[in-house]
């Protein structure tokens, strides 16, 4: 389990990776960043790959001045803008083809339908809130695809939460990561950001539960 154990390392001390990825590397520690937030967010397969913890550090590197701040952002941006589309568009041309048969054994089309509902309803808060939850943005872009949520709301809202994500994260990083107490625990600010994001779906969740009794 080599492969494991180098993914734990990854993880763990992805600062020190990043550092010397942009020493060996130069300016195309830009591109390497730009492929892992496009893969991270736009194929359904590889929600394992760093996300929030990335872009803090990233930016705690362009305070140091290995990095442009502003071409960083721009082009994070981008990547996680596309990344949301492309796995949306799976989703979408997935769906019609996996739903043909209205009898699935496996996938009922009505179930389906529900979900298309609910994104029509609930899709800003879906689509934005998911950008700052593992493996939640990696899954609904493709769950909205298939439920067909209008492509303009979609897309409206993956911006917005595309441009709240890569700028708060990489510009907290940029002003804060240096600070030596922030280093020595920027895994639990990490976690802290993602537990304060899963806050409202939880309440969400909570009220939608105590409704139903």
């Amino acid at each position: 389990m080599e492969w494991f154990a180098a993914l734990v390392d990854l993880f763990l001390h992805l600062d020190k990776h990043l550092t010397v990825l942009s020493v060996q590397y130069g300016g195309w520690i830009y591109a390497i960043l730009f492929c892992v937030v496009f893969a991270e967010t736009g194929f359904v397969v590889t929600p394992f790959l760093p996300g929030d913890s990335l872009l803090f550090i990233a930016g705690s590197l362009a305070a140091l001045g290995s990095i442009d701040i502003h071409l960083l952002v721009l082009l994070l941006f981008t990547a996680a803008v596309l990344g949301n589309t492309l796995n949306y568009e799976i989703g979408r041309w997935l769906g019609p083809k996996v739903f043909a048969k209205r009898e699935s054994r496996w996938l009922n089309p009505y179930y389906v339908e529900r979900t298309h509902a609910f994104f029509e309803r609930w899709g800003a808060m879906s689509v934005v809130l998911a950008r700052f939850v593992p493996f939640l943005r990696t899954y609904v872009p493709f769950v909205a695809g298939i439920s067909a949520m209008r492509r303009g709301n979609y897309l409206f809202f993956t911006v917005l939460g595309a441009a709240l994500w890569v700028g708060s994260l990489i510009y907290m990083g940029y002003f804060f990561g240096n600070i030596p107490w922030v280093k020595a625990n920027q895994g639990l600010i990490v976690v802290g950001v993602i537990a304060l994001s899963v806050l409202p779906i939880v309440a969400g969740v909570v009220r939608a539960k105590l409704a139903r009794q």
